[in-house]
């Protein structure tokens, strides 16, 4: 009866319930537990025992009457406080010291065991989900750890294992798995390529009609079950079946139109027994990211949406189902198709850069549904404005419900640093305007307290401090910047001479070779180096102790290029901790952190600069380095500097300007350093533009702008220099076949461009018919990957690149920089480029 009369109660105060079950085990019934001190064992056995399946309302008063009147009511309160509706798509894995990526090189090396791995990652994965409990979050994520990749994850779940790696059943251990990821010895490892619009890279699967799927990986209900051994109830996640086979790759052989989405009813099974043992553990809400949902789809492609959830629809019965989007905005069609799915309790949207999305929900979200609402930033660091977000909460909650509206980030925060508690030498100023994603967890459950009127007013007015303060700091603007980055979008800036000319011109102050060898940029980064690095920015050493060593490095890398023989050689970068970091440490409106690690693809991490402010060059930046590598060889050295797109793409960018507006300001500091180069007598400058392909949006009718402010961007950079100086660039880890001709446009001399990892796709485009006149280097090898080619391996991809590109454009290069490879990978690798290079320069002659 009293049982019954209390739940009533809850029904008509509409407020949130607990049961003493869900008293977390860490808290043991003793009287020494300091929220305890008055609380005997006898009563605290009383609650867990006698009354354990009562549910408590919020105002517990009454119980306390009822049952335990000697017991103080905060005490209870405290004991059951409430968790706000508030939910995180998911949560960085590297650790805030980078702990998952040392611990992965350790075992790579062979200097730790399994064990070792695996203890590093249980450590990781509790702290996380404890951290998130703490700070009061409802809905919290597992199954977003991963030791590579969550896609990587997602095939070994499914067993979706190519055949070159022997794997033979049963389930996939760390062999297999890694073997995926980075190749081995004897077979390379799969496509690796851009998240979508991220500098975070997947492993793309590979499929066909003939892959035998099989569930051979428990790794989602395995995190679960450990989750809730530490008293966290967890949403487990996982990357949904759609969008896993969209992102996916006809296999080798397989041919090109083949559909992959005709293999639905091949892994719906496999869905259906992880679905099947989550529950049977105890889960009651369940996470399907479908991101591909926010692409161009064709009908056909939003159909299988609806089927796939259809047939899942009696397996997740008894499950609340969210499908998670993220990363732009949902088209209309796709967010019909979505809403209307069978058996989804609610959907999660990027209320950030999906703003159109929040017209579509105003004009018809269904009844009864949970709206995930993504309005704290997944992607950049700056503090939220809390209180245009609480508007925006607010507007929701009268679509939606009280009761049906959750507060959430726009997208996992595997894509911000971690915690600005590891910035103690961050500027103040700076760091109050700045949110990681430890902060970001906590203004997500305070945007939910004060939806439910629990508004953290000191919370609130700090941040509104913050936001003010950003806004008029005089550190910000600079009007000379703004005039000058303004002016540029009245010319296109082109080079006055066509690139056949220019390549003519530079042909004769080269004199280059056939098929001329080059490699990327940088080359390994030791621990010696780093030392000399680290101790030079602590002052342990001086600066003409620093000079010396990084000079003794460069002479280092020119002596074994020339042992090597190859052609245009490279100073190997050992001044530079990071290609976008060097440049903007060097640059006026950037800032810095210590510990801002961001993981772009398995144990690789990089530290984005953050653009507070307007753009420019006190100095110049890399002329002392380049002359004095050039001042060691009699072959051409060429300057190497980091784009105005890539710089933009790879940094965490001011939002309170059009990102053009930025990227015209890095374009013309990197112009300025272009031609003190030239002036220097540096002939061959290469501008990377690795991430150009990355920043295209995801929406079509987007690509034109982008490409057009991009593209003019990069050729700010070298219009004005003189016909004999050859621009190169280099572009890596994207699909480039869908802009090739504004990569045309770009007008560079020469590009260098991945093409080994990528099944040498980038090829097919030139097999089409598309002409490109000036030099390229599609990669020969992936230096991702420990593996060493063979120089008959290298040739066989030189001749394939003869077979579609003309003789006197091909340049021979790796994919890649080698700053992640060691010596001894290195030197054989490019002794095999060098040498299949010569064999074709060879038989090419005799051919004649």
């Amino acid at each position: 009866m009293w049982k019954n009369k209390l739940r009533m109660n809850y029904q008509r105060e509409n407020k949130q319930i607990f049961t003493f079950r869900d008293l977390p085990p860490a808290i043991p019934p003793t009287p020494t537990h300091p929220l305890f001190p008055c609380i005997n064992n006898r009563i605290t056995h009383l609650l867990k025992s006698r009354l354990a399946s009562l549910y408590i309302p919020t105002s517990i008063s009454r119980v306390i009457r009822l049952f335990v009147p000697k017991i103080s009511c905060c005490l209870i309160i405290a004991l059951f406080s409430k968790k706000m509706a508030s939910h995180i798509v998911g949560y960085p894995r590297m650790g805030p010291k980078r702990e998952l990526k040392f611990a992965l090189e350790s075992f790579w090396d062979g200097k730790s065991g399994a064990e070792d791995l695996e203890k590093v990652a249980v450590d990781l994965r509790a702290s996380i989900w404890k951290q998130m409990s703490d700070a009061g979050i409802k809905y919290i994520p597992s199954n977003t750890f991963s030791y590579y990749d969550q896609v990587l994850d997602t095939t070994a779940m499914l067993g979706a294992v190519p055949p070159r790696y022997n794997w033979t059943g049963g389930e996939i251990g760390h062999s297999t798995y890694f073997s995926m990821a980075r190749g081995n010895a004897s077979v390379p490892a799969m496509e690796m390529t851009k998240w979508f619009d991220t500098n975070y890279h997947f492993i793309v699967p590979e499929l066909g009609p003939d892959v035998k799927f099989s569930y051979a990986s428990h790794k989602a209900v395995s995190e679960y079950k450990e989750a809730k051994a530490l008293g966290v109830d967890t949403v487990p996640v996982l990357i949904g079946p759609v969008s896993y086979l969209l992102l996916s790759k006809p296999a080798k052989g397989v041919d090109k139109t083949f559909p992959l989405l005709s293999l639905l009813d091949k892994i719906l099974p496999i869905y259906k027994e992880v679905i099947a043992e989550l529950k049977a553990a105890g889960a009651s809400w369940i996470q399907f990211d479908e991101p591909t949902l926010v692409l161009d789809l064709e009908s056909h492609k939003l159909e299988a949406f609806t089927k796939a959830y259809a047939e899942l629809e009696s397996s997740l019965s008894g499950l609340n189902v969210i499908i998670e989007t993220y990363f732009a905005d949902v088209p209309a069609a796709a967010f019909k198709t979505l809403t209307s799915l069978s058996g989804v309790a609610g959907f999660g949207f990027d209320l950030v850069r999906g703003a159109q999305t929040l017209d579509l929900i105003k004009s018809g979200f269904p009844s009864g549904k949970y709206l995930f609402a993504g309005v704290v930033d997944g992607r950049n660091i700056w503090a939220n404005d809390l209180s245009a977000s609480l508007t925006t909460l607010q507007t929701l909650e009268g679509i939606v419900g009280k009761d049906k509206l959750i507060v959430s980030t726009s997208c996992s925060l595997l894509h911000t640093a971690v915690d600005l508690v590891n910035e103690p030498k961050l500027d103040q100023e700076i760091k109050s305007w700045l949110a990681f994603a430890a902060q970001k967890v906590l203004e997500v459950n305070a945007l939910a307290k004060a939806l439910t009127g629990q508004k953290d007013e000191a919370f609130f007015s700090t941040n509104a401090s913050a936001q003010a303060s950003r806004k008029s700091s005089p550190r910000v603007n600079n009007e000379a910047v703004q005039k000058a980055a303004a002016a540029l979008k009245d010319s296109d800036h082109r080079r006055a001479t066509n690139v056949s000319a220019r390549l003519d011109a530079q042909q004769k102050k080269l004199n280059l070779p056939i098929l001329p060898t080059t490699t990327i940029g940088s080359f390994p980064q030791t621990v010696e180096l780093r030392r000399v690095r680290r101790e030079y920015k602590a002052k342990k050493i001086s600066e003409e102790e620093y000079i010396k060593s990084i000079k003794e490095e460069i002479n280092k890398v020119v002596k074994l290029q020339e042992d090597l023989d190859i052609d245009v050689l490279v100073h190997g970068e050992p001044e530079r901790n990071d290609m976008v970091e060097y440049f903007g440490e060097q640059l006026s409106g950037f800032a810095f952190t210590a510990n801002g690690w961001v993981q772009s693809y398995g144990s690789r991490c990089v530290k984005p600069p953050i653009i507070y402010g307007d753009v420019s060059r006190p100095k110049p930046m890399t002329v002392f380095w380049s002359t004095a590598a050039q001042s060691m060889t009699k072959r051409p050295m060429k300057g190497m500097l980091t784009g105005p797109v890539t710089i933009l793409n790879w940094s965490f960018v001011r939002n309170d300007q059009p990102r053009f507006e930025t990227c015209y300001q890095i374009a013309l500091a990197i112009k300025d350093e272009v031609e003190d180069l030239e002036k220097a007598g540096i002939t061959v400058i290469q501008i990377d533009e690795a991430a150009l392909r990355e920043g295209l949006p995801l929406q079509k009718s987007e690509h034109a702008f982008y490409l057009d402010w991009a593209v003019h961007s990069f050729r700010i950079t070298n219009t004005g220099i003189q016909d004999t100086t050859q621009i190169h660039t280099h572009m890596c880890y994207s699909n480039f076949n869908d802009i090739i001709h504004s990569i045309i446009d770009m007008d560079a001399d020469v590009i260098t461009i991945e093409n080994s990892r990528s099944d040498e796709k980038l090829l097919s485009v030139f097999r089409e018919g598309v002409k490109y006149g000036a030099g390229i280097g599609p990669g020969v090898y992936d230096i991702h990957s420990p593996r060493i080619p063979s120089t008959e391996e290298i040739a066989d991809r030189i001749n394939k690149m003869l077979a579609v590109l003309e003789t006197n454009i091909l340049w021979v290069n790796p994919d890649c920089g080698l700053k992640t490879r060691k010596y001894g990978e290195v030197k054989p690798a490019l002794e095999n480029m060098v040498a299949a290079a010569k064999l074709l320069r060879t038989n090419l002659a005799s051919a004649k």
